[in-house]
C-alpha cells in the first residue's frame, strides 16, 4: 500500500431540505470561508474555518441545498460507480486512461507487466494479486506524477511559488490536496486516468499555492493556466467512476 499521512478528522451533520435529507461531513481547516464539495460518490463535505458554529454551517448548507442536489443528480447520471475489484482473469483495469484485461498467472516472482491490451500479474500466490497490482500502481504513480508535474512546476515559477514536495497518498474522496505549508498530495488511483486529467489535478493543486481557497481569483488562475480544465474534470469523473 502507498504511504501517506492521516486523513483529517470529520464531524457528521445533516439538514432537511423540503422532503430531502442531506447528510454531510465537516472538515475544520485553516481557511476564512466555508466551502462545499460534492464528490462523485454523492458524499458532501464542508470545508469550515476552525471555530465556526454548526448553526452557521447549517445555514450555508440550506442556502446551497439546490446546488448540492443538482451536483448529486449530475454524478448519478454517470451510472453506478465501479464495483469492488475481484482481481480475477478477464477483469478490466485502467492504466493511464487505457483499458486493460487482467491476466493472472502463478510464478516465482511478484511482478506486473503490460502489453497490447493485457495487464499481467505474475505472483507466487493468486490471493495476493490485488496487493501486487496496487503496489505497482503506487510505484508507477510516483514516477509518472513526478514526470508530469515538472513542466507545470516550471510554468508556475512566474507566480513565485513552488511545492515543497509532491507525494502519493491513498484517499477515499479526493484526487489531491495542497497543505498550508505547500506540500501536494495526489491519489495513486489517478494513475488510471489519461495524462491530461492527471495534469489537470496537478495544475489545480498548484493554483492553491497561489490562492488557498476556491475563490474567483483561484478559478481565474486555473482557467488562465488550463483553459479547458472543466472538460478534463468531467472526463476524469466519467472515466474513474
Amino acid at each position: 500500500m502507498c504511504g501517506g499521512g492521516k486523513d483529517m478528522d470529520t464531524i457528521n451533520g445533516h439538514i432537511t431540505y423540503g422532503s430531502t435529507f442531506i447528510a454531510y461531513k465537516i472538515e475544520y481547516v485553516q481557511r476564512k470561508t466555508l466551502g462545499i464539495v460534492v464528490y462523485p460518490d454523492g458524499s458532501v463535505v464542508l470545508k469550515a474555518p476552525i471555530g465556526v458554529s454548526i448553526e452557521e454551517i447549517n445555514k450555508k448548507v440550506r442556502r446551497r441545498a439546490a446546488w448540492i442536489l443538482r451536483q448529486k443528480r449530475y454524478f448519478e447520471s454517470f451510472g453506478v460507480p465501479t464495483t469492488e475489484r475481484q482481481y480475477v482473469n478477464g477483469e478490466s483495469h485502467l492504466y493511464l486512461g487505457r483499458q486493460y484485461m487482467l491476466r493472472i498467472r502463478e510464478g516465482n516472482n511478484n511482478s506486473v507487466h503490460y502489453q497490447n491490451n493485457i495487464l499481467e500479474i505474475e505472483c507466487q500466490h493468486k490471493e495476493n494479486s490485488g496487493k501486487i497490482l496496487q503496489q505497482w500502481y503506487c510505484e508507477r504513480a510516483k514516477v509518472k506524477f513526478a514526470e508530469y508535474a515538472r513542466p507545470i512546476i516550471e510554468q508556475f515559477k512566474i507566480y513565485n511559488v513552488q511545492p515543497k514536495s509532491i507525494m502519493i497518498k491513498e484517499m477515499k474522496n479526493r484526487w489531491g490536496y495542497c497543505t498550508p505549508d505547500g506540500k501536494i498530495f495526489l491519489n495513486p488511483q489517478l494513475i488510471g486516468a489519461p495524462r491530461s486529467c492527471i495534469e489537470y489535478v496537478i495544475t489545480h493543486e498548484m493554483c492553491h499555492l497561489v490562492h488557498r481557497n476556491h475563490t474567483k481569483e483561484f478559478y481565474a488562475l486555473l482557467t488562465k493556466e488550463m483553459p479547458h480544465w472543466e472538460k478534463l474534470k468531467n472526463k476524469l469523473e466519467r472515466i474513474m467512476y
